[in-house]
């Protein structure tokens, strides 16, 4: 594939994204690159509608593949929430802070044995009508009661991964993409454009 077009204006998840396709797509671009678009109001139903809406948008204004990603922090203590809301948790102009502050409020208190949660990532691609694939990558880890690390963005400095001593904002961002649910979900992407490429060269030809 020679580009594709992020529909989203975070620049954090576009930085992720670029390198976890590097080899796979010869251009990766952001809303960055194209201002004049708009994506719509994510609602409140599931990661997968928000994601392929977004995609969908952005295929119609600039008939370039485009890919949606969607995704959020479930806890559950919180009984899977903020989940799809988790970027406006504290609030529709709340920011990283804020949003940080509320999950901590919210979980005041609790031992770590019931601060369990997971990330959870869709990304939906759109080549064009009904030229759609879904993926989906989940990581699992706990909340603490206190932020670590300066790297990352959104809840990073809460989140402990399963198995790791460093939360997401501790680690290096070469282990964070791998472990990370936009990791995993990625990595299923690949797999579904490798396959797609293998699938269409011409017979004879190396796939």
């Amino acid at each position: 594939m020679d580009v594709i077009v992020l529909a989203t204006k975070n620049r954090g998840k576009a930085r992720e994204i670029q390198a976890m396709l590097s080899g796979v797509v010869a251009r990766v671009e952001s809303l960055a690159d194209h201002s004049h678009v708009e994506l719509p109001s994510e609602g409140a139903h599931s990661y997968r509608e928000n994601a392929l809406e977004k995609a969908r948008a952005v295929w119609r204004a600039l008939g370039i593949p485009a890919l949606g990603d969607d995704s959020g922090l479930e806890v559950d203590a919180l009984d899977g929430a903020p989940g799809v809301t988790s970027a406006r948790f504290a609030g529709p102009d709340a920011g990283d802070e804020a949003n940080n502050a509320r999950i901590l409020a919210e979980l005041r208190g609790l031992p770590r044995a019931r601060r369990g949660a997971r990330f959870r990532c869709v990304l939906a691609l759109v080549e064009g009508e009904g030229l759609e694939a879904v993926v989906e990558g989940v990581c699992p880890g706990t909340i603490l009661d206190a932020p670590r690390g300066s790297e990352g963005f959104g809840y990073d400095p809460l989140f402990l991964p399963e198995g790791e001593s460093r939360t997401f904002a501790e680690l290096p961002h070469g282990v964070k993409n791998r472990i990370s649910h936009r990791g995993r979900a990625v990595r299923a992407l690949r797999v579904v454009l490798e396959t797609r490429k293998g699938a269409a060269a011409p017979e004879g030809e190396p796939r």
